[in-house]
């Protein structure tokens, strides 16, 4: 969101003199540093400011229309300190799927699609990040750019599967989100989601691992939300027999924060359900990833158990994105076969799965 300079102290009150040499060298310093043209997704720096502002969000956008988000109690707010309910879509991973992030498939996320927000999946192993940090990492830095551009929140997923501790990749994450928080320290539409789906560890680990990831973060982005993964695949424990309440009894130390949330509507019933709607009356809750077939993401879809949990989600005022953004064969990924290499078509229903018409027409609803 776009905000007005600050006043000089006292300007009205200069002598002409010193009011023209002011003017002067304002002048001169717009020489010097001319804005950016139009489109260009590049950042203006201010006079005297050695912080790179960010462009103004496109007039509409989610972005444009909430500005910088805050955790307020359990909510996910605005700039204006009001409930924000965001809805989206997760990429594949960045190895596999990364060509079906094109100029022409988030033109249409953005502007047919309508969504509000873009999930940066990043895989860490299975050729993911490890095998070429440098280059994983600047991909990350160009799709951020292309969230902002069009007005889209930018959620940079730390894609961890297995190994399901996320310890295990602790020095490469702060490695990671420092330069990733720091290019983009002061961009309103960043959010850092530190580890995608814990699995086989104790909640008291994750907590371990995030209370020494996030004041990588802090250091460099202060005000930017944090999305910690929780146990059991981020089923707030429920795939490992626990629940919420372990949470709620040893919370991460840090603000501005919240707890993921998965689910896959034909694998995940009542109990899961349960949970996200007893879990958000406590806790702030961002469901980072979701589908309307099993875990696997694959197979039969459940749209009847998928929209209770969009109707909850409504309900609660609870963010969501859904898995995924690609053509992959599964009947999770949005578009059918072929699409991304044929690059498109992108837009309306003839490109899309089952399972992408019903996200598409569930996003656009709620716009």
């Amino acid at each position: 969101m776009a905000r007005l300079p600050r006043t000089l102290p006292h300007a009205r009150l200069l002598p002409a003199a010193a009011a023209a040499l002011l003017g002067l060298a304002l002048a001169a310093a717009a020489l010097v540093a001319p804005p950016a043209p139009p489109g260009s997704g590049a950042t203006a720096v201010a006079a005297g400011s050695d912080q790179a502002a960010p462009a103004a969000a496109p007039a509409g956008s989610a972005v444009a229309e909430n500005g910088q988000l805050a955790v307020c109690g359990t909510l996910l707010c605005g700039e204006d300190g009001e409930p924000v309910q965001l809805q989206g879509m997760s990429s594949h991973g960045l190895q596999w799927y990364g060509h079906c992030l094109t100029d022409g498939s988030l033109d249409a996320l953005a502007g047919d699609w309508n969504a509000d927000v873009l999930r940066i999946s990043m895989y860490i192993q299975e050729d993911g990040y490890e095998t070429d940090p440098e280059g994983f990492t600047k991909r990350v830095h160009e799709l951020i750019g292309e969230a902002t551009e069009r007005g889209l929140y930018a959620i940079v997923d730390w894609h961890m599967l297995t190994p399901g501790d996320p310890n295990h990749n602790l020095d490469a994450a702060r490695t990671f989100f420092a330069e990733i928080a720091r290019e983009h320290a002061g961009n309103p539409n960043v959010l850092y989601e530190i580890a995608n789906e814990p699995n086989g560890v104790s909640w008291s680990s994750i907590k371990g691992y995030a209370e020494q990831v996030i004041p990588v973060i802090r250091a460099e982005d202060p005000d930017s939300v944090v999305l910690v993964g929780t146990r059991g695949w981020s089923s707030l424990g429920v795939s490992d027999g626990s629940d919420e309440r372990e949470i709620i009894a040893d919370p991460v130390d840090a603000d501005n924060l919240m707890y993921t949330f998965h689910f896959y509507a034909a694998s995940h019933g009542q109990s899961y359900l349960d949970t996200l709607d007893r879990a958000a009356d406590e806790l702030p809750i961002f469901v980072t990833e979701f589908g309307t077939q099993s875990a696997t993401g694959d197979g039969a879809h459940d749209f009847a158990s998928a929209q209770r949990y969009i109707d909850l989600m409504a309900e609660r005022q609870i963010s969501w994105v859904n898995w995924n953004f690609s053509d992959d064969f599964r009947s999770g990924a949005v578009f059918d076969e072929g699409v991304c290499d044929a690059n498109g078509p992108w837009t309306g229903e003839a490109p899309l799965k089952e399972s992408g018409q019903w996200i598409r027409e569930r996003i656009r609803e709620a716009a």
